[in-house]
Parts: C-alpha cells; sequence; structure tokens
C-alpha cells in the first residue's frame, strides 16, 4: 500500500496514509521519529485501533482480534480524521479489504473508494485455492501441525 500511495503522489495526488496508532508507534520506532515527516502533500495519520494499550509495544497483537476492532470502532475515529484534514477535499478513499468500515465511511462521504487485498502473493493463492484443498482433504492437517511431513522435515535439519 506504501509503494501505491508513493506512486500516486509522483503523480500529483494528495495522500494521507492513515495507519493504527500501534502500526504507526512501530513504523516510527524502526524507521526514526523523522522518517514520517515529509511534504504537505503526504502526510501519515493514525487513529486508534480499539484494543486496550499493550504493555509491551515491541509484542506483536493478535491480528483477527485487531481486526474485529477495527471493523467495530474502527468508522468513527476515521470518519473524525477525514474531517480535520485540511488541503484539497477527500475525492477516493483506497484502503485494505480487511478494513470495511472504510466503504461505509466512502457512502456517508459521497466518495469513490478502491479496495486492495495488501497481502502476499502466496496468501492470495492460499485463499483462491482454499475450497479445492477442503474438498481434497489436505487441510486441515490431521494431528496438527507438527504431523506434517513439511514441519518434520524443518525440524530435523
Amino acid at each position: 500500500m506504501m509503494k501505491l500511495a508513493k506512486l500516486m503522489h509522483h503523480r500529483g495526488f494528495h495522500i494521507t496514509f492513515v495507519n493504527t496508532d500501534y502500526n504507526h508507534k512501530r513504523l516510527l520506532k524502526s524507521r526514526g521519529p523523522s522518517s514520517l515527516d515529509g511534504l504537505p502533500s503526504f502526510r501519515f495519520e493514525a487513529i486508534p485501533d480499539g484494543q486496550p494499550p499493550s504493555d509491551n509495544p515491541d509484542v506483536s497483537r493478535n491480528a483477527a482480534s485487531a481486526l474485529d476492532s477495527m471493523e467495530r470502532t474502527g468508522l468513527g475515529p476515521f470518519m473524525e480524521l477525514v474531517g480535520s484534514l485540511y488541503g484539497p477535499p477527500v475525492s477516493c478513499i483506497l484502503a485494505s479489504s480487511f478494513f470495511l468500515f472504510t466503504v461505509e465511511a466512502a457512502e456517508k462521504l459521497g466518495v469513490r473508494i478502491v479496495q486492495m487485498w495488501p497481502s502476499s502473493a502466496s496468501s492470495f493463492l492460499r485463499f483462491m485455492h482454499c475450497r479445492d484443498l477442503l474438498d481434497r482433504g489436505l487441510v486441515p492437517l490431521k494431528g496438527g501441525i507438527k504431523n506434517s511431513i513439511h514441519y518434520n522435515k524443518l525440524m530435523s535439519t
């Protein structure tokens, strides 16, 4: 998503890249406090993810729980953020398909929405072939992962 945002900015679009507070802080920590400083036409903003603060900010969050929380709580903070933006009015929302609340936000704002699936190619292929794998009895693994050939090969090396 970041690469696409940079390409669009290079072509003259005004970009506001919205992340969760948690991911925003992790990005700043890994890249340095001034890493997100930039041009007024490319901004970084963050909204709460609806999860309680972590005791250890270096620990990853449970993805399913975080997505569920964002779906329940994300619309309000996102709409507040969009309402507070300065510059040209928002004309389109480009969002991860994991954040379904952005569809409702686009409808309320009367703007177009483009949703993208920012997963890896291998994740996409697994998703596309899930029904076939289930039908052929290849998943779920019988006896769990520790009984799989792949796991046993990994552990024996």
